[in-house]
């Protein structure tokens, strides 16, 4: 078995993959490599709905991940496809919406827990809203605080050093 195979996947999943999904993806990169645990988990991203494909991440995004560090993140947004479900250990949505579409679309046979980001959240806000809408980077603030907590406990209960 190669050690690619042997990765624990993660998937974060929003609406239309350019602000939510974007960040949370940046952060579990982030801690990953912090935490010297890249060679045995991966993290990718992708949208519900094709709406921003191969785009990049909403500039609010992008200022939100930089003015917390993280510089070195580019990604196209992309459509979520059957094959994540299999390719993938979780696939984390963002809000209640998410998470029905997900197992609406979950194929027979796929091992992929779905399940809430915020459920990690040790404070307890499960629900990150979408901030695309927002005029200014509030939004972006908070789900970037809501995605960091939740990562950072989830990382802490599923990794072995």
């Amino acid at each position: 078995m190669n050690k690619m195979s042997e990765k624990k996947r993660v998937l974060m999943v929003c609406l239309g993959n350019t602000c939510r999904s974007t960040m949370a993806e940046a952060i579990f990169d982030d801690y990953i490599t912090k935490m010297g645990l890249k060679n045995t988990w991966e993290v990718n991203s992708a949208g519900l709905r094709g709406y921003h494909a191969g785009q990049t991440p909403d500039e609010r995004a992008l200022v939100t991940l930089r003015g917390r560090g993280i510089v070195n993140y580019s990604h196209k947004a992309r459509v979520i496809t059957k094959n994540d479900f299999y390719s993938h250990n979780w696939i984390f949505g963002m809000d209640q919406y998410n998470i029905e579409q997900l197992e609406k679309i979950k194929p027979e046979g796929s091992n992929a827990k779905i399940e809430l980001l915020g459920s990690y959240n040790p404070n307890g806000d499960i629900i990150i809203e979408d901030p695309f809408p927002d005029k200014d980077c509030r939004g972006f603030v908070k789900a970037f605080e809501q995605s960091n907590s939740s990562i950072k406990n989830f990382l802490e209960l599923n990794s072995k050093k």
